[in-house]
């Protein structure tokens, strides 16, 4: 049975492989349908933001503004705030926080960004609820998550069918929804939001250089992360099942033909009330 979501966890962890992925993520790759919203002046919140790089373009957009990165987890904050200081960003802070129960006032915010966060917290409704009460009257919530189901590749080689049936088995297990980007617009609309517009997002990953890149993280990220020490200590797969599975996805990046692409869901909520 999957655990009350209360009691979600962030399935990934912060293992090397995961880092690999997320600083690997830009403002262009992974949130272009919200810049088109930014102004200057802005102050913007970005919700589980990591190591910083998303935080760190949003910034960089924003420069009469101000960005606030969150992250429940302190320790990768420390790596937020060097990505700032390199860029040398002065626009930019970052805090320890919760989705669910955000230490802020109420209308405090132009936009509350969340990238890969919902398909992770014990709650997405509240969650959302709670990115709108600090956002300002006619301000922007934008979030954007993978679908895990929708996630397509080739050539089929054995053994990724069994990684994505274990990945959702593992998230769901850990309170989590591995196919949030479906639910968002449903999500939304439960949490009281109505001007929603909800689109997609591909990453796609084809040339050598990439699927070298993709398929290395998710075996290394099979083996090593706390992903691995859930679906082990979760009864989920044994450590040679894992070891399959990790040979599959280097099997398909060695493969000329490889292709593989991650449907994401986005939406763009306007909260009630005259526009920033």
């Amino acid at each position: 049975m999957p655990k009350p979501r209360e009691t979600a966890v962030y399935t990934h962890g912060h293992h090397e492989s995961v880092l690999r992925s997320h600083t690997w993520r830009t403002a262009a790759n992974s949130a272009g349908y919200l810049l088109s919203s930014l102004k200057p002046h802005m102050k913007v919140l970005d919700i589980g933001c990591g190591p910083g790089t998303i935080t760190a373009d949003l910034a960089a957009l924003v420069p009469d503004g101000r960005v606030t990165g969150v992250d429940r987890e302190p320790g990768i904050l420390e790596q937020a705030r060097t990505t700032a200081a390199e860029r040398g960003l002065d626009n930019l802070d970052f805090a320890v926080g919760d989705v669910h129960a955000l230490d802020f006032p109420d209308d405090t915010f132009c936009v509350v960004h969340a990238h890969q966060v919902l398909q992770h917290v014990g709650d997405p409704v509240r969650a959302l609820r709670e990115m709108v009460r600090v956002t300002r009257p006619g301000g922007i919530v934008a979030v954007r998550d993978a679908d895990y189901a929708a996630m397509t590749w080739y050539p089929a080689v054995d053994g990724l069918d069994d990684w994505l049936d274990l990945y959702e088995r593992v998230a769901r297990d850990n309170g989590g929804e591995p196919d949030a980007g479906r639910r968002l617009k449903s999500w939304a609309l439960e949490a009281g939001l109505r001007d929603v517009t909800a689109t997609s997002g591909t990453w796609t990953f084809a040339t050598a250089e990439e699927r070298a890149w993709w398929s290395g993280l998710w075996a290394d990220r099979t083996l090593a992360s706390a992903y691995a020490d859930r679906a082990v200590g979760g009864g989920h797969a044994s450590a040679g099942e894992l070891r399959a599975v990790a040979e599959a996805w280097r099997e398909w990046g060695r493969r000329e033909d490889g292709w593989f692409a991650v449907l994401h869901g986005e939406i763009l909520c306007r909260k009630d009330g005259s526009r920033d």
